[in-house]
């Protein structure tokens, strides 16, 4: 968990190094789910760096909250997809990582564009049957934000896969209760979303996305889920921010940089553990 934890803090470096390199970015919830994505890709997926758009015989994962590009590209490039030194280039013109991801540029570990909130679902539950009717027994990973749930097509996606009985996913929804103009019950309030998904056929489960022990056991568990009938859905608690103390908890820094002294004041907070880009 030592190792784990290192890359995370790593990641979290990368991410307001990037974002303030840009003037422009979404470090908040980049910085809630690190600890999240640097244990999907470092101990759980089984997946292959040398990228196939198809993924037959590898776990697949699909970012549907793209605005958390950061910590996409960050992971991505720290597991082995792409040099690392590319972060540099972070929403720069011509730029193979634009603000949210996308597919044209050919970016290795990419496989669907991002932008639009709300359509990953669908995506993931599309991969899922391809991969049943390949008979491919690997697993269809994404990742939502609890505000992204306000858009009504995630809802079609979360019904159509609890009635089809696609067990081969495991979403997660990254309950950090924060959205870019307030909190979620200010904004949309979603009411019990395990309640939800569980009304529409979901095996759901809960774990502290800002604790590697409780990610590690609840993504294992969710694993030994997958085939039993049964979608998989993680309501995920974590902190936006988290890791930087005047970012933690505030819904300001859903999407704006750090200035320099900011700056200053994160990477004091994040010391540097595999070597900066």
């Amino acid at each position: 968990m030592a190792e784990l934890k290192d890359i995370a803090t790593q990641v979290r470096r990368d991410i307001v190094r990037m974002v303030h390199g840009a003037q422009s970015g979404h470090p908040g919830g980049s910085l809630g789910c690190a600890d999240f994505l640097t244990a999907l890709y470092f101990k759980l997926m089984k997946h292959d760096p040398n990228f196939k758009m198809d993924g037959i015989g590898e776990d697949v994962f699909f970012l549907s909250n793209g605005h958390i590009s950061p910590l996409f590209y960050s992971v991505l490039a720290r597991s082995g997809y792409f040099p690392t030194k590319e972060l540099s280039t972070f929403r720069m013109i011509n730029s193979r990582l634009q603000g949210h991801p996308t597919t044209h540029e050919d970016l290795p570990g990419v496989r669907v564009a991002s932008g639009s909130l709300g359509q990953g679902m669908s995506v993931a539950i599309g991969a899922a049957i391809a991969k049943k009717l390949n008979n491919d027994k690997s697993i269809v990973y994404s990742l939502h934000g609890d505000g992204e749930l306000d858009e009504g097509q995630n809802w079609e996606g979360i019904m159509f896969a609890g009635s089809k009985g696609i067990d081969n996913l495991i979403s997660t929804v990254d309950h950090n209760g924060q959205q870019i103009d307030g909190t979620t019950d200010h904004v949309m309030p979603l009411g019990n979303l395990g309640d939800k998904f569980r009304a529409f056929g979901w095996h759901v489960m809960e774990m502290d996305g800002n604790d590697m022990d409780s990610i590690i056991a609840s993504m294992e568990k969710a694993r030994k889920e997958t085939g039993k009938g049964k979608p998989i859905a993680i309501m995920m608690k974590t902190v936006m921010g988290k890791g930087v103390d005047f970012m933690e908890g505030k819904h300001e820094w859903h999407g704006i940089a750090p200035n320099d002294e900011q700056l200053r004041s994160a990477l004091a907070q994040l010391p540097e553990t595999l070597g900066d880009y």
